[in-house]
């Protein structure tokens, strides 16, 4: 169950990561633009699906693990919910059920991927999954160090098509992926492994302001 909106405690998340990593003030707003647009597309009732290859396939898969359990925050599940079950299965829900933020990786479905790869394109991998789970509303992150991954850039292509948003995660250079986003977080740094050391920490943030806003007010 989502309590009440708290915006101010997405803000002193917020907050606290330019406190740690006071260079990206460079990318403030778009920070606090991604945070914005991903509670208010969950409150809406929408999902996210999430892409990226190699290290960011890894970050790919970690933000979901943020996103679908508790976080910082307990996550109480909807009353509504809990009388569903109890309708359904005449006894109380287990206890460990938590709220979850719905979102998708789109690099975990192996058997698909290649399968499309092979009969297919591979550049094509990540942009048939948005064109197959995407609806009007939901949020494409797509997460690329150079902004420039084909696979991900088809991706976001699709997800405009669809009248999602696409927020995405790059390096400091201007790319394809900031000209398709909403919303381009362009961390301060250039090379690869740099670039993914700022964007851990991003979507950390991320991930808790969101979850900060939609259920730090549930009691």
């Amino acid at each position: 169950m989502m309590g009440a909106r708290c915006p101010q405690a997405k803000i002193e998340i917020l907050d606290s990561l330019l406190e740690r990593y006071p260079d990206m003030r460079s990318c403030e707003a778009d920070v606090r633009a991604a945070a914005d647009m991903l509670a208010g597309a969950f409150y809406a009732g929408n999902k996210l699906l999430v892409c990226g290859n190699g290290g960011s396939a890894a970050d790919s898969e970690h933000v979901v693990g943020e996103l679908m359990k508790g976080f910082r925050f307990k996550r109480p599940v909807d009353p509504a919910f809990l009388g569903a079950y109890r309708a359904a299965n005449g006894e109380e829900a287990p206890a460990w059920l938590e709220g979850a933020l719905p979102a998708i990786s789109l690099v975990s479905h192996t058997a698909l991927s290649t399968a499309f790869g092979n009969d297919e394109a591979a550049v094509g991998v990540f942009a048939q999954q948005v064109y197959g789970y995407g609806r009007p509303g939901d949020v494409l992150l797509a997460i690329s160090t150079s902004g420039n991954s084909a696979n991900v850039v088809e991706a976001a292509k699709v997800a405009r098509a669809r009248g999602m948003r696409v927020v995405s995660l790059t390096g400091s250079a201007e790319s394809d992926l900031s000209a398709l986003s909403d919303v381009c977080v362009r961390v301060p740094r250039d090379e690869v492994f740099q670039v993914q050391e700022l964007h851990l920490p991003v979507y950390h943030c991320l991930c808790a302001a969101v979850e900060a806003e939609l259920f730090g007010g549930a009691e």
